[in-house]
């Protein structure tokens, strides 16, 4: 009876521990909402959906009508908004779309980029409603040419239309009445927004990758000088009376103010919460005040806007910030309203039946909000939305200020001093030394939580989902059972695309979270995201660079590079013999490369402090008929992870190793908690044993605490902010070595049947990472796993909702 006691008491303290665990969703405490990053929202204001990822908004001249271009990776869409009333008045279903959006003057027209198609669409503005729409062709579709229209900008008379692009990187006038080209000038560099000076003698345009602003002269034709900015200039926004013009810059956290007469910069607004040079705000929306003398600027990364009074140019003034909702992307005034597009909407949430997730943008479930229970795949999870919030009262923007930094996890006290604990082996300040002197970084590709770890003890997982368990992967239960099990952990972010630069750089940049929906739709463009296009690279690089500068050695085993090239500049004469991202190659043959690798530099005593490896084989190649199966290359993954363990317990640095081993997202699959959690391994001899640590931790978490052992500095403010992972280590080492675990399935078990599942993985694109439709690769993945004729369960719903004022419910009711 005694032993009963004890171990529902033991049962008790577990469930008591895990509850007061932090997860994703609603503080009720303080009605806030934590978001899988560890950032949290308290969102001002009334709200409207909108659809997935809303990149720009456009009102018309006499401000009856908004327009909203909705570009992500899911259904795209133009819808047409009553900003008055807050009412939608139309929306249209466009193949392909990306920002530009402009309303003729006399608002019978509204011209709306087609995206990678290489068109403009003018739609005819008829009662309140858009016709089908005309269409003015640039080029071919991608990939016979690659264009890709960005701002749009139309002259009083609706005479001449101009557009520019961000993949022939050209300015292109156009005859709005007939569709043809008139001119085209070469930009030199991305374009993302333009603007015709008030006299129309200029038009202004931002070049988000050359960190400049251009200046075409209409009359002659002519790029007539170019404005130094700071790094990637977006918006564009110009005042009443156009002598200033305003460019927000996102990597800069900043807002140029030019004065247009002379082209001078008289001003640099910094609209980050806290001083500092962290990239991490993201600027990218800007809007006056109807007296032009409050500025508004979308800080996309801090979910708020910051508030300055420019009534006396070149001395604004900050007046706090207004918290919105989850990466706001723009911002229109209208009268005292404030209109915020919120590019992921206002929460986080779970897809426990994902492979399959997407919230509908069907007329019929626009205002509901309703989920089409087929879709919750993680790339269109997070819808849009607009937030409608009055003009704050000096009091009212104090109380929002304070809200925002509540929801803000970053200060500056962090960057200087960490959280942790004293005699702890990671270090909370630059220059403490830590026993720990060899750090390797593992990543992987797009597995969640629950698809692993949902059988481990100890852990809040969901078996049901469970499909990649013990059985599979022997050597990650393991390390979960000998060293930490970590069951609240979350990625940083959504895909691969952003995923491989949040996880080597604690940030993914505005181009990158703008532009991956594209490709990730099947809508055209490169899959630019991993060191091959420095529009996409954060300001101060990856965190090679950081040890560069640091004179820390460093390789890399696969990422950014293959076979010892790469066109990243750091990684020169940084990259191991390692192969490329290719599903055919075994992760057992990547493991033997480093093998040898690690050794001969072990012989010379060269082994590099830091050391980052790709095993991308837990990806897999879905039901291709001769590909290795799912779980045999679920399986190889995991054998590759135990037979680095165990080489490197081995060796005799093994005793100031640490190796820390992540998805670079948690795209392919489903999770009861939240999308975005993921398995994270931490092991070494400084690593606790037999534990569970149910703290809630991110990508940046794993940057944060590498950074601390080889004394680098954050690279952004969400490493910056994260918390370390303290609580997994302890001083008291363990150097016992660790021993692989055999595979207990067949790792050379090809894919033979002929089924629906196998025809759809024949189509798969499987030589690069996420060139495969996600949704489609996770369902086969079920199937081959549950049966083909398994059917899904219904899927579950959080009882979380945002509130909208009274009004607003009587009329979508």
């Amino acid at each position: 009876m005694k032993h009963r006691l004890v171990i529902l008491s033991l049962i008790f303290l577990f469930f008591v521990h895990l509850s007061q665990a932090q997860t994703p969703g609603k503080v009720a405490a303080t009605n806030q909402v934590l978001l899988s990053n560890g950032w949290k929202l308290s969102p001002a204001g009334r709200s409207l959906h909108l659809g997935d990822l809303p990149l720009n908004m456009e009102l018309s001249p006499s401000g009856k009508m908004l327009a909203v271009t909705n570009n992500g990776q899911s259904v795209q869409s133009i819808q047409l908004i009553d900003p008055k009333n807050e009412k939608l008045l139309d929306e249209q279903v466009i193949g392909k779309s990306w920002y530009g959006l402009a309303f003729s003057h006399d608002e019978s027209k509204l011209y709306a980029a087609g995206g990678n198609d290489n068109i403009i669409l003018t739609y005819h503005v008829t009662n309140n409603k858009l016709s089908k729409p005309d269409t003015i062709k640039l080029g071919l579709p991608w990939p016979k040419d690659k264009i890709c229209v960005t701002g749009l900008a139309v002259n009083n008379a609706n005479t001449i239309l101009y557009a520019v692009t961000k993949e022939d990187n050209t300015l292109y006038t156009i005859d709005p009445a007939t569709g043809s080209v008139i001119n085209k000038i070469a930009l030199g560099a991305e374009a993302y927004d333009c603007l015709l000076s008030r006299d129309e003698k200029q038009l202004y345009i931002s070049l988000w990758g050359a960190n400049k602003v251009a200046v075409y002269n209409t009359v002659s034709k002519q790029i007539s000088h170019r404005i130094a900015t700071q790094s990637h200039p977006n918006e564009l926004l110009l005042n009443k009376r156009g002598t200033l013009l305003y460019v927000a810059n996102a990597n800069d956290n900043s807002v140029s103010v030019i004065n247009t007469a002379t082209s001078k910069v008289i001003e640099t607004i910094s609209a980050a919460l806290f001083p500092t040079n962290l990239t991490g705000s993201t600027s990218n929306g800007l809007a006056l005040s109807a007296n032009e003398k409050t500025l508004y600027i979308a800080n996309a990364d801090n979910n708020c806007l910051a508030v300055f009074d420019v009534a006396k140019p070149g001395n604004s003034l900050s007046r706090g910030f207004i918290p919105v909702g989850w990466y706001p992307t723009n911002i229109k005034t209208l009268g005292n309203k404030i209109l915020v597009a919120n590019g992921k909407g206002f929460s986080s949430m779970a897809n426990p039946k994902g492979p399959q997730p997407v919230l509908k943008t069907d007329n019929s479930s626009f205002q509901k909000g309703a989920i089409n229970s087929r879709e919750q795949y993680i790339g269109g999870l997070f819808k849009g939305t607009l937030s409608f919030i009055e003009t704050p009262t000096a009091d009212q923007q104090q109380t929002y200020t304070k809200q925002v930094y509540a929801n803000t996890p970053f200060n500056n006290q962090k960057v200087a001093e960490a959280a942790g604990v004293a005699g702890n082996p990671i270090p909370r300040k630059r220059g403490e030394v830590s026993p720990i002197k060899y750090v390797f970084y593992i990543m992987k590709e797009n597995r969640t939580y629950d698809q692993v770890l949902g059988d481990a003890p100890g852990g809040n997982g969901d078996t049901s989902l469970c499909i990649f368990g013990k059985r599979v992967t022997p050597n990650q239960h393991a390390i979960t059972s000998e060293f930490v099990l970590c069951d609240n952990f979350y990625v940083d972010a959504e895909v691969s695309a952003d995923g491989h630069n949040w996880t080597m750089g604690a940030y993914a940049t505005d181009f990158t979270e703008k532009t991956w929906p594209t490709s990730y739709g099947s809508r055209g463009g490169e899959y630019d995201f991993e060191g091959t296009r420095p529009i996409a690279y954060p300001k101060n690089g990856y965190i090679w660079d950081y040890c560069k500068r640091a004179g820390l050695s460093y390789r890399s085993y696969g990422e950014f590079g293959s076979y010892g090239q790469t066109k990243y500049p750091a990684l020169k004469g940084h990259m191991s013999p390692s192969p490329p991202f290719d599903l055919n190659i075994p992760d057992q043959h990547r493991v033997d490369v480093w093998i040898r690798d690690f050794d001969s530099l072990l012989a010379v005593n060269q082994v590099p402090r830091f050391n980052n490896m790709d095993l991308p084989n837990d990806h897999t190649s879905g039901q291709h008929k001769g590909a290795i199966s799912p779980i045999a290359a679920v399986a190889d993954n995991d054998l590759a992870v135990g037979r680095f363990i165990e080489h490197l317990s081995h060796s005799p640095i093994w005793k100031e190793s640490v190796v820390f081993i992540l998805e670079d997202d948690a795209q392919n699959g489903p999770d009861h908690v939240d999308a975005h959690r993921s398995p994270v391994y931490v092991v070494g001899p400084y690593i606790k044993r037999n534990a569970v640590v149910h703290q809630m931790y991110s990508t940046s978490s794993v940057l944060r605490t590498m950074e601390l052992i080889l004394g680098l500095p954050p690279m952004s403010q969400y490493d910056a902010a994260a918390m370390p992972m303290f609580e997994c280590f302890t001083n008291k080492p363990d150097f016992s070595p660790y021993k692989v675990k055999p595979a207990e399935v067949d790792l050379n078990k090809r894919n033979v049947a002929v089924n629906e599942s196998s025809r759809r993985s024949e189509k798969f694109m499987l030589a690069k990472e996420d060139a495969v439709p996600d949704l489609e690769l996770n369902e086969v993945i079920w199937k081959y796993v549950k049966g083909e004729n398994s059917i899904m369960p219904a899927p579950k719903r959080s009882a979380f909702v945002i509130l909208e004022k009274k009004k607003k419910k009587d009329d979508d009711d």
